[in-house]
């Protein structure tokens, strides 16, 4: 069994194409079709359902391939220690985030790379809470950020970061005048552009407009943060935005942002890694920056610019 073997088989039931998969190893597809036969060989079960087209995993090739996973990502783990022992961390760190925390992670990235200066970053935004907490079992990332939900359970271990919460984002000619606040019944009856139902983020503020006893319909929805930004600026749409944003882009010209009330409600977001042991070194070097980082305090401070502070009448 060579570790080659190992990537072959991962890589064809992450593309689901033997041809794609070929192109993600950088050899030929009858190399790598000849290299998986061999391996379905040496183990004596087939792994792969064969027919004119690639037609998925064999209920052994699936359990076999959560095993190449485990293997591979312990070499790589191995590796990443030894050469921390040698010269210190390098390699390729993986963070992946939903679209609401990703404009939080530079404040982890940068330190962390000031800390590391031979790792680089690979930074996956816009993913689904489940998507990034599968891609960490899979070892396909090596930290989340996401929400800290309940039933996490002991595979994972946990850094909270900060309290997201939300605000209403309009144009300045929209906000309701001489107030401070909004309430969540009030935003649902406006035009609104919010995130696609799939995301967490919109199940979250689905709950809450539930909770204030009203169901929003908007009529643009869209996977990303900055799009709702977008689709606020052009005058036509209202939207619901985590707080965290405002300090990517503080309160951009003509907008303007309301807290939403009644009722007020945070939600934990967090660092997500592993809880394997012995898990990824740079997972673990994540973690300690987070850890001795203020995220929360990072937040409140928003850009310069010419709109008005968020909540400004």
């Amino acid at each position: 069994m060579l570790f080659r073997q190992l990537e072959y088989l991962v890589a064809l039931s992450r593309e689901r194409h033997f041809a794609r998969a070929a192109q993600a190893c950088h050899v030929s597809q009858p190399a790598l079709s000849e290299a998986i036969r061999k391996f379905e060989e040496e183990l004596d079960v087939p792994l792969v359902l064969r027919g004119r087209t690639y037609e998925g995993l064999t209920p052994e090739g699936e359990r076999i391939v959560v095993w190449a996973q485990r293997i591979l990502a312990d070499r790589d783990a191995l590796k990443s220690e030894a050469g921390a022992l040698r010269t210190g961390l390098s390699g390729r760190l993986r963070i992946g985030s939903v679209p609401t925390a990703s404009g939080s992670v530079a404040l982890l990235t940068a330190p962390f790379c000031l800390a590391h200066p031979l790792v680089t970053v690979e930074v996956t935004a816009d993913l689904r809470s489940d998507d990034v907490l599968r891609q960490l079992r899979d070892f396909e990332l090596d930290a989340g950020v996401t929400y800290l939900r309940r039933g996490l359970g002991d595979r994972f271990r946990t850094v909270p970061l900060y309290e997201e919460r939300y605000v209403l984002l309009t144009g300045e000619a929209d906000a309701p005048a001489h107030r401070t606040a909004v309430t969540w019944a009030e935003a649902s009856r406006l035009p609104l552009c919010l995130l696609t139902g799939a995301m967490q983020g919109r199940q979250v503020l689905d709950e809450l407009f539930a909770e204030a006893g009203v169901l929003p319909s908007p009529r643009v929805e869209t996977d990303s943060v900055a799009a709702l930004f977008a689709h606020v600026r052009t005058g036509r749409w209202a939207s619901v935005v985590p707080h965290t944003w405002l300090h990517v882009f503080g309160v951009p010209y003509g907008m303007r942002t309301l807290p939403l009330v009644e009722p007020s409600r945070t939600v934990p977001m967090g660092l997500v890694t592993s809880a394997r042991e012995p898990g990824s070194v740079l997972a673990r070097a994540l973690a300690e920056i987070a850890g001795r980082t203020d995220v929360a305090a990072a937040l409140e401070h928003l850009p310069e610019g010419p709109g008005p502070s968020p909540g400004a009448s």
